[in-house]
């Protein structure tokens, strides 16, 4: 897709969210929302600030994820002014504003005092509602409607409903990642440590540590079945075994959310791991509209437990597993998730525009979603297969513990674990499936 044709898209993404923005006001009678971008949060007695995290509420509108102390008001039918920060300052990088694609769609104004911004905002704000995390600032301007409740749930239930405009940002953010799982998995086959693995998938994202979604999950061996391993050790193993990466990039704020499996070895370890692959590729082929993101998941254990049954791990049939539970130590989280401007992003549990909650099902309380499948919606799909110290011992002192085969356990038990998953849009009539077409197996 050309520069053009993304732009074209940007247009018809702002229009749909001056349209979400008109209706909550009107249901709400306010007269606009103001957005705040946040600011800088300075670390506890020091005098440096922690990397600073964009409100997701303003990167929906533009391609804006660096500057704090900025505003949006957007009432649906003027063109949304945009209150842009930009001091007078030699200490730091001033993001300035350039001939930048999105800029016609805002009425612009610059703002050089942070404390000054009340004199860009109308006097009276009894009917504007403020929209950001710094609630002290928000009283202190003189908002009384703080991030109301039934505005929020409006716009994080349509969150789920992506543009065009979304889709191809979340297709380049996949694509980025993917060049940097690649340059992983050339660094894991040629024995480097976590550290070194992961300054591979860094520099072929051209990200740094601030700019990826989420911090990566680098693990080798053992470490795989850590679900969120964070160390990166600066030693080699003694014994090269596994690896798993867990790692996204990001692309005008939104984000990817990818991760592989690799056994260094053509062995039993690797043969578990193609018998995985191939679940989850079925799995993203049973991503349907109509069907509730739960009843996927519950779909998964069964074919889990077929898996632990194929492979001798349980000496018990593949459905007698899943009521008995056993799958649950193997696969102790969630299918997936939505996808967007946050890797986990909002409204997996909204039933409809006030958002009535769903639990998820009752046996599998950490899924991440439980809402109907629809079409222009975006998902991960990532089933695993792990071998947790704590979560086996307490299967093996439970009674379903005699069926299973824990001599199998102990030698798969060195390789960590398993979790393969890809990015997926749900179309009318197939699913895209972003990280296979961007070339990563």
């Amino acid at each position: 897709m050309t520069q053009t044709q993304l732009e074209a898209l940007y247009s018809l993404h702002i229009q749909e969210l001056q349209s979400r923005t008109r209706q909550v006001l009107q249901r709400e009678q306010l007269d606009a929302l103001v957005i705040h971008s946040g600011q800088a949060k300075r670390v506890f007695l020091d005098d440096m600030d922690y990397p600073f995290k964009v409100n997701p509420h303003f990167k929906h509108w533009l391609p804006v994820t660096e500057v704090p102390n900025s505003w949006l008001v957007v009432n649906g039918e003027d063109k949304p002014k945009l209150i842009y920060y930009q001091p007078n300052d030699f200490w730091h990088k001033v993001i300035e504003l350039r001939d930048e694609f999105w800029l016609e769609h805002f009425d612009i104004q610059i703002l050089t005092q942070a404390n000054e911004v009340e004199q860009h905002l109308p006097r009276v704000l009894t009917d504007y509602a403020y929209i950001g995390e710094h609630l002290g600032v928000a009283k202190a301007l003189g908002f009384e409607q703080v991030n109301p409740e039934a505005v929020l749930n409006y716009l994080h239930y349509h969150r789920a409903y992506k543009t065009d405009y979304e889709h191809e940002c979340l297709r380049r953010s996949t694509e980025k990642a993917v060049k940097g799982h690649i340059a992983a998995k050339q660094a894991f086959l040629a024995g480097r440590t976590e550290f070194e693995i992961n300054q591979a998938y860094l520099n072929a994202c051209l990200h740094d540590e601030n700019q990826v979604p989420y911090t990566n999950i680098i693990a080798l061996n053992e470490n795989a079945a850590i679900l969120h391993y964070m160390v990166r050790d600066n030693q080699a193993p003694k014994e090269l075994r596994s690896f798993l990466i867990d790692a996204g990039a990001s692309y005008n704020g939104y984000a990817s959310d990818i991760t592989r499996t690799y056994s260094l070895k053509d062995d039993a370890f690797a043969d578990l791991v193609k018998v995985m692959d191939d679940v989850q590729q079925k799995l993203v082929k049973g991503l349907k509209p109509q069907l509730k993101y739960g009843d996927l998941h519950v779909q998964c254990h069964l074919e889990l437990a077929h898996v632990l049954e194929e492979f001798g791990i349980i000496n018990i049939g593949a459905e007698q597993a899943v009521e008995k539970q056993i799958t649950r130590t193997f696969f102790p989280h969630g299918l997936g998730h939505h996808l967007g401007l946050q890797v986990h992003d909002v409204g997996g549990f909204m039933a409809d525009v006030r958002g009535t909650h769903v639990e998820p099902p009752k046996d599998h309380p950490y899924l991440r979603t439980t809402r109907e499948v629809e079409v222009g919606q975006v998902f991960t799909i990532e089933p695993g297969l792990y071998f947790i110290d704590s979560l086996l011992a307490e299967l093996k002192d439970s009674s379903a513990g005699k069926y299973v085969n824990w001599n199998k356990v102990d030698a798969f038990k060195p390789y960590g674990g398993i979790r393969i998953e890809d990015n997926v849009i749900v179309h009318h009539t197939h699913n895209e499936n972003m990280t296979r077409n961007a070339g990563l197996d």
